[in-house]
């Protein structure tokens, strides 16, 4: 299923969401841009490699330390689908979360979510040389924040049976759910080193936004997964 739409209103312009859109879209351009050669070193360059990250390896002509390379990640992108897949569910999530918390919380609550989901990913295997590149892991934090806050919002859907395209009204708790679980599934069904999706990050980022939203949203806003009498 795919979120097209949350039936949730702020309060506020969500500037900080639509800023790290935009600067994934645009840096997607760029390596868009670069061609086939050219996207390869961007991935390999500025993309999170666990061998170079946790000093069992080092790329010979590295563009910047090891460590920026978690923050850099998250702005880069496989392909159109990935890219496109993201920004769907940052776009239809991350403005709530964004109201919960305010502008700059909002930052820093992003890029933890995303450093955790590194962490989640790249520990389990120090030695991989496999680049991880993708906003999927601090975007993984968005939804699990989502969850714990506003579980009962309804969700737009988009499902596809066979060649047709159908819509459906469901609340958040069961989109994030079905997502989280098919992560787990996928975490215990795939060879983490083969490459491919990072299910692993996604765990380690929702997990994050899970823990991390107590610190972070406003105290008025009531946690909707534990009150299930009010509006969430």
């Amino acid at each position: 299923m795919f979120p097209v739409h949350d039936e949730n209103p702020i309060s506020i312009t969500p500037y900080v969401n639509y800023t790290l859109i935009g600067l994934c879209v645009g840096i997607f351009l760029w390596q868009f841009a670069a061609g086939p050669d050219g996207q390869q070193q961007i991935v390999y360059r500025l993309g999170v490699i666990p061998a170079v990250l946790f000093g069992h390896g080092q790329l010979s002509d590295a563009w910047v330390p090891g460590y920026v390379t978690v923050f850099t990640s998250m702005f880069l992108h496989g392909g159109w689908m990935h890219l496109i897949g993201n920004m769907l569910y940052l776009w239809v999530f991350g403005n709530n979360i964004e109201a919960a918390m305010g502008h700059m919380r909002f930052i820093v609550f992003y890029l933890l979510c995303g450093v955790a989901a590194v962490l989640a990913q790249g520990l389990p295997d120090t030695d991989s040389v496999i680049p991880m590149v993708g906003a999927s892991g601090a975007i993984s934090g968005v939804l699990g924040a989502y969850l714990m806050l506003y579980p009962r919002a309804t969700v737009t859907v988009v499902v596809p049976i066979i060649i047709i395209l159908k819509t459906f009204r469901i609340p958040a708790l069961v989109v994030l759910g079905f997502w989280f679980g098919m992560q787990l599934f996928s975490v215990l069904t795939t060879d983490s080193g083969e490459g491919g999706v990072a299910f692993g990050a996604h765990i380690g980022g929702f997990v994050a936004g899970v823990l991390l939203i107590a610190f972070f949203k406003y105290r008025h806003i009531p946690f909707g997964i534990f009150v299930w009498n009010k509006s969430s």
